[in-house]
């Protein structure tokens, strides 16, 4: 069953469209679910590669994981925390893109734990952005 997501330009959700087989595709055809317009404009999917959970953690056990990796430049942290994120494969919250968004633009971790306490509590006791615990 073939599943395609598309910007309605009525309502301006992103949505997913589903048909019963590929012969019955017809992206002119498709409808808006959340308010029935016809105004759609496809998007690109994500695509996720199936690995086993070995294979992922093989990846992360890897030396080269860590090659880069300077603690002491936030675009350094950014780039490894976005790297680990893909490798786990798992969605993270809006609050890590913007974190990381950050580092990788160059903000000092600590300004950026000063801006967010909220992450800090969500994380537990003693997590700071710069250490090891996050």
């Amino acid at each position: 069953m073939p599943i395609f997501e598309y910007r309605c330009s009525d309502c301006k959700k992103k949505v997913s469209v589903f048909f019963r087989t590929m012969s019955a595709v017809d992206h002119s055809q498709a409808r808006c679910p959340v308010c029935g317009g016809a105004h759609l404009t496809r998007l690109v999917s994500r695509v996720r590669a199936l690995r086993s959970e070995e294979s992922r953690l093989d990846n992360l056990a890897d030396d080269t994981t860590m090659s880069g990796l300077d603690e002491n430049d936030p675009k350094s942290m950014g780039r490894w925390m976005r790297k680990m994120a893909s490798e786990a494969g798992e969605e993270m919250p809006p609050e890590f893109d913007e974190v990381v968004g950050r580092l990788e633009a160059g903000e000092d971790p600590e300004s950026i734990e000063k801006s967010m306490p909220e992450m800090a509590e969500g994380m537990g006791a003693g997590a700071d952005l710069g250490g090891e615990d996050f």
